[in-house]
């Protein structure tokens, strides 16, 4: 399936994936956009979680003030200066923020300032109404803006390659290809299975037949051999075993 129309596609998609990162180098630091965010993950549902107590260094996005706070939430605009003192000499309780959740991730809908502060007073959680939202590739706390061309691919991937949420919260790879490359292995594999006359009735019963019956194995035994693998096991299999299947 590598010489397909589909995977000569998918592998310029990739190429045009990295320059784009690599033309747009990011700040670490920069606070997470969630419209950027959800485009790269790609949005499935959302619930209404209520009201509850958030671990204030999960709040690394926002809705609309990306460029008013770093990822820290320290002001990055001296313009915000009056409302940061008048929220610090407010008296009584604040209300609760309301965040966004998307996987580890929380991004801040109202209350910026109010996380600021947080912060800055070293307050360890803050109570808000969240709503969540499912998203097909996992967030993961650690991301950042660099990161969102990957994600973005991983999505491509598991669109095609649909894995149980179990299975897809630990994937990781740095290279888009690589996730271009994984679903035409996979696709193949389920092929070279239907040629032996094994019925695979969709993508789902693919993927999941895919990753206990030939990555996880290869994995184990990659592992097995000390060759220093990975602690990811899509990387594990993308390293050493993706080329010898």
């Amino acid at each position: 399936m590598g010489d397909s129309f589909g995977s000569a596609w998918w592998q310029g998609y990739a190429t045009r994936l990295r320059r784009i990162a690599a033309a747009r180098p990011r700040d670490p630091l920069a606070l997470m956009p969630l419209d950027e965010t959800l485009a790269a993950l790609g949005r499935t549902a959302e619930t209404y979680e209520g009201l509850r107590s958030v671990p204030v260094d999960g709040v690394v996005g926002s809705l609309a003030r990306a460029d008013d706070f770093d990822r820290l939430f320290r002001p990055r605009n001296r313009a915000l200066r009056a409302r940061w003192r008048a929220i610090a000499d407010a008296v009584g309780e604040l209300p609760p923020v309301r965040l966004v959740r998307l996987g580890d991730m929380y991004f801040v809908e109202d209350g910026h300032h109010r996380i600021a502060l947080a912060r800055a007073r070293g307050a360890e959680t803050v109570l808000a109404e969240v709503r969540s939202v499912c998203t097909v590739a996992w967030a993961m706390r650690c991301l950042t803006l660099a990161d969102l061309p990957s994600k973005r691919a991983e999505r491509m991937f598991l669109e095609r390659v649909p894995l149980a949420d179990a299975d897809r919260t630990d994937l990781w790879l740095d290279d888009p290809a690589d996730w271009f490359r994984l679903a035409d292995s996979a696709e193949a594999w389920g092929f070279r299975q239907t040629l032996r006359g094994r019925v695979l009735r969709d993508r789902a019963e693919l993927a999941r037949a895919w990753w206990h019956e030939e990555v996880r194995p290869v994995v184990e035994r990659m592992r097995n051999r000390e060759m220093g693998a990975a602690p990811r096991e899509i990387a594990v299999y993308v390293s050493y075993g993706l080329d010898h299947v």
